[in-house]
């Protein structure tokens, strides 16, 4: 490269960090977005769509900066996929405790979210304090809760039957519906991760469905991770439903829809352009991001691999080996040492 030329990029470059150091009172700076071999973003998809999202190597002013290896730089607000991407099972993934408090330490807003039903929000965050990493229930989003708010909005008070577990059913109890037994009076039948699903159960959703009943779903995962495998999940569950019905599941409140991004965005208070998505999944947790206009990174430890982007639609704008790879280097080598 000739020398002026150099010269010219290097320039550049120090006035863009320069603009990334610059804060405000309200914490919306004109950052620029991330750039290097670290950004990913499909060619037509929404990041390269919009005068606020901004091109590789020009100014966002939502945007950030990721430092030369393709990490990505600091953001207002983390939403963080809970399986697979913090913990797996009863173990917190590498890192993870570390990079939370980093982020948290950074000032930065932290929510966690799942698809997974099977516990309340006040369970979830009794699990992550346990394990090391200090949590409000304001802090976490689940499924579960999304679904007992969207019933209250779209179906307040109708007959509900449920293919879920304990915590799920305490919970739309709480919230005054009728949880029937029967397929008689059924107004609405709601699918979710049941490790006792069987026939019994199905009989009666066909029956309620084919009766006139509305047909809505926690989630669509295939299977949940777990160590030394996976557990079939609630796409089962709604594939069985429809395949036997011909009915097709009107609503599923979990990632990637826009009712779950709507829950996490109010959670953090912040707009999309300033939260990134962290998640294990591309067809959950990136698909999530990116429709919702946020920043994304996938992250190895859980059910995608990297062979799993070729041909997707909705790319992550960063792979990560695991969490650490969240903090800029020189925070993540201070925290280890």
């Amino acid at each position: 490269m000739p020398i002026v030329a150099a010269h010219a990029q290097l320039e550049r470059r120090e006035r863009i960090f320069r603009i990334a150091l610059i804060s405000t009172q309200d914490n919306v700076c004109p950052l620029p977005r991330p750039m290097g071999r670290g950004w990913r973003a499909a060619p037509g998809s929404r990041y390269l769509q919009g005068s606020q999202r901004g091109r590789p190597g020009r100014i966002s002013k939502y945007g950030t900066v990721n430092d030369a290896d393709g990490r990505p730089g600091m953001y207002g607000g983390y939403a963080l996929d809970l399986d697979g991407t913090v913990y797996l099972g009863e173990h917190l993934l590498p890192g993870a405790a570390e990079t939370i408090a980093g982020l948290r330490g950074a000032g930065s807003r932290v929510v966690f979210l799942t698809n997974n039903p099977l516990l309340s929000c006040d369970a979830y965050a009794a699990r992550l304090t346990r394990l090391g990493i200090p949590t409000a229930p304001g802090e976490v989003v689940n499924s579960s809760g999304v679904m007992v708010a969207y019933l209250r909005s779209r179906f307040p008070g109708r007959r509900l039957f449920v293919i879920g577990e304990r915590s799920l059913r305490e919970e739309l109890l709480a919230a005054g519906f009728f949880l029937a037994e029967g397929a008689h009076a059924v107004d609405v039948v709601v699918a979710a991760f049941d490790r006792g699903f069987d026939y019994r159960k199905l009989q009666i959703a066909f029956d309620a469905i084919r009766a006139g009943a509305h047909f809505v779903a926690t989630n669509r995962d295939p299977y949940c991770p777990v160590p030394g495998g996976g557990r079939p999940d609630c796409a089962a569950i709604i594939a069985a439903i429809e395949a036997s019905t011909g009915a097709r599941v009107e609503e599923v409140v979990g990632k990637p829809s826009a009712v779950m991004a709507r829950a996490v965005l109010d959670r953090l208070g912040l707009p999309p352009d300033r939260v990134i998505m962290v998640g294990d999944r591309v067809e959950t947790d990136i698909a999530m991001g990116v429709r919702a206009g946020m920043h994304t990174a996938l992250v190895l430890t859980g059910a995608s691999r990297r062979s799993d982007l070729v041909g997707v639609p909705e790319q992550p704008e960063f792979v990560l080996d695991d969490l650490r790879g969240l903090l800029p280097r020189e925070a993540a080598e201070g925290r280890t040492r």
